[in-house]
């Protein structure tokens, strides 16, 4: 890779950790280069069946989390056909990634969301390179290793949260000395 490329930060919001049985709420991605300066971002509300989305949001999470159970819920009524977003998708990496250029995905135990990606939207799958910048793989050295903590927000929320996992592994590159 060169020091052009790029990072495709992303963020998901669901219903839940079921990559089967959940469904996607929210989304939200940035273009970063190397030095993790914003170069695009995009956001969306992907609808989900009210009935769905009640029936699944449910459980310790959402009730450590009710406001934003809520303002999701509330949301969802304005959100968009999953068909519509992932063509959405496409178009953003289209205009900000070459085709023949891996399009490496980022973010905080993003292997979970990838799982979300592969079930609902295929086609933006196959344009994500099979590696990926998982930064809670750092969190996990850093914590462990060094007793090292980044104060990350709690906000739940796709765009909020990916410039959270990107402060946080600014953080942690911070630490180390080259």
């Amino acid at each position: 890779m060169t020091t052009t490329a790029k990072l495709l930060w992303m963020d998901l919001e669901m219903t839940g950790l079921d990559p089967v049985e959940d469904r996607i709420l929210e989304v939200a991605v940035i273009v970063t280069d190397w030095e993790f300066n914003e170069l695009a971002t995009y956001t969306a509300v992907k609808k989900v069946g009210p009935s769905l989305a009640k029936q699944r949001m449910v459980g310790e999470f959402w009730e450590k989390f009710p406001a934003v159970r809520d303002a999701l819920l509330d949301q969802n009524l304005s959100g968009k056909n999953g068909r519509t977003v992932e063509n959405e998708l496409l178009e953003f990496l289209d205009k900000h990634f070459a085709m023949d250029e891996p399009v490496l995905l980022a973010g905080n135990s993003i292997h979970q969301d990838r799982k979300f990606i592969e079930n609902e939207w295929p086609r933006v799958d196959k344009r994500l390179h099979y590696r990926m910048l998982d930064v809670s793989a750092w969190k996990v050295v850093f914590d462990g290793k060094y007793n090292k903590r980044f104060a990350k927000p709690e906000a739940h929320r796709a765009l909020e949260d990916i410039r959270g996992s990107i402060e946080e592994l600014k953080y942690y590159l911070n630490k180390i000395k080259v």
